[in-house]
């Protein structure tokens, strides 16, 4: 097919294509609120096995179930060669619910926009993705196997995840992988990464009394959440330099081009500005630091939320007996999730907070693909052929993911591209995609499966 009747034919497939993802987004399916979750199953299911692929269930080590699905190559494919698509269908909370304009789990279309919680992160990724192979199955048969690993716990760390992929490590093998997200830039850009950081989430808690007291006793009573804040305010100065000693160790110093590829990555400071309506300067700019390198080279340390006393409105004049705090930690290659939890736990002690005790929510390592490879080279071609402007390819997302046991366990090269925008909201209230990036995504799922085989026997040949 040339690009105008391959155009045509994944417009005929949009209306379909549309209804199977509003059904999908009205199942709340928040894995933190153990929410919808046989019902999502049995819809994933069903829309795998809807265009001819095989789906299994995988529920024996626990948390929500792995779904697994299967579609092998067609009579004029190759199948020698598969690729596997990793998506998840579990979706972030809905809350705050009074800042949604409308309903988050009822699909609503809108200025070109289909907003829902979930419907970037991720489920419009999966649904475009089941699309491109119907369009191929209906032109032709399929180029070669493809193999579908859909989890339910991704929002909230993947903790049984990797039980799942070493038991049926073969059964997930492939030769390459497509990642859960992607999305446009504030200049119109598509971005792709090849690598993911980690993370350390860490709860910490201080606890003073049994029950609230009376303000006034604060004369003589010590309050566990000026505890907390001075205990926090210890592990993080002023300058946002992060001051627990360990934190740092283990690093993977990144090869001279990587680093030129994070040089020559696009960012706008004037636009993030205004889309996300900033009112203090970006830290790395008192730093000196280039945004791009933090983005990409630098761990963090993030307060992502705090809880203590009274936040009710008006006053009440109470002495908290407790305080809680989420810290999330953004790793980089070569850090240990549980180093850092245990140097939290001692840089605490030594600087006398042994009353704030730290657990730690979830755990990944990051993972960083080998950004040579020929399939990063074939979706980056294949991109440029949809896309207006040249795609983006970062070799990590600042963003967190189980991509580090993908590339441990089953040896694959990786590379992260979707369907969402700048303005997708992700994780936020009125969380949306654009209807011309859901109909590119599949364009370009399409080219990319079209040629998938050809390219890496191409490269093959060559090495």
């Amino acid at each position: 097919m040339g690009m105008e009747q391959l155009g045509n034919e994944i417009r005929a497939s949009l209306p379909g294509s549309l209804e199977r993802l509003k059904n999908y987004l009205r199942l709340p399916s928040v894995s933190a609120q153990r929410q919808a979750i046989p019902e999502t199953v049995d819809y994933v299911v069903q829309m795998l096995e809807e265009i001819g692929g095989q789906a299994k269930v995988l529920d024996e080590w626990g948390g929500n179930p792995v779904i697994y699905g299967y579609f092998a190559a067609g009579p004029e494919g190759d199948s020698s060669k598969t690729i596997l698509f990793y998506n998840h269908y579990d979706v972030q909370p809905a809350e705050p619910l009074e800042e949604w304009n409308s309903p988050p789990f009822e699909p609503t279309l809108a200025d070109g926009k289909l907003f829902a919680r979930g419907v970037a992160d991720n489920k419009g990724d999966l649904v475009a993705r089941l699309t491109a192979i119907q369009v191929l199955q209906n032109n032709g048969g399929l180029p070669c196997n493809i193999k579908f690993l859909i989890e339910g716990e991704e929002e909230i760390g993947s903790p049984n995840l990797e039980p799942y992929l070493r038991t049926y490590q073969d059964l997930f093998q492939a030769d390459a992988c497509i990642w859960e997200f992607g999305n446009k830039d504030e200049s119109e850009r598509i971005s792709m990464v090849a690598g993911i950081k980690g993370m350390a989430y860490l709860e910490l808690t201080c606890e003073g009394a049994q029950i609230d007291l009376h303000s006034s006793v604060g004369a003589y009573v010590d309050n566990a959440a000026w505890r907390l804040v001075q205990a926090l305010a210890s592990m993080k100065n002023e300058k946002n330099e992060i001051l627990v000693e360990g934190f740092y160790d283990g690093i993977v110093e990144p090869d001279a081009e990587v680093r030129l590829a994070v040089k020559e990555l696009p960012f706008d400071e004037q636009a993030i500005v205004n889309r996300y309506g900033l009112k203090r300067p970006l830290i790395t700019t008192a730093k000196r630091i280039d945004p791009r390198e933090a983005m990409v080279f630098h761990p963090t340390m993030t307060i992502c939320g705090l809880e203590s006393g009274y936040t009710g409105e008006g006053a009440k004049t109470v002495l908290p007996k407790r305080a809680k705090a989420k810290v999330d930690c953004r790793l980089v290659p070569g850090q240990d999730p549980d180093h850092i939890l245990v140097s939290v736990e001692r840089h605490l002690l030594r600087h006398g907070f042994d009353d704030v005790k730290v657990s730690m929510v979830n755990g990944q390592r990051a993972y960083r693909s080998d950004y040579h490879h020929p399939f990063v080279a074939h979706v980056l071609q294949t991109a440029r052929l949809v896309y207006d402007q040249e795609p983006v390819l970062a070799p990590n997302a600042a963003g967190t993911g189980p991509m580090y046991a993908f590339g441990k366990l089953l040896n694959l090269p990786i590379v992260s591209t979707g369907v969402g925008w700048a303005g997708s909201q992700v994780h936020a209230p009125n969380e949306s995609i654009r209807l011309d990036d859901y109909e590119q995504g599949i364009m370009h799922m399409v080219l990319m499966l079209a040629g998938f085989s050809q390219a890496l026997k191409t490269a093959e040949m060559h090495s």
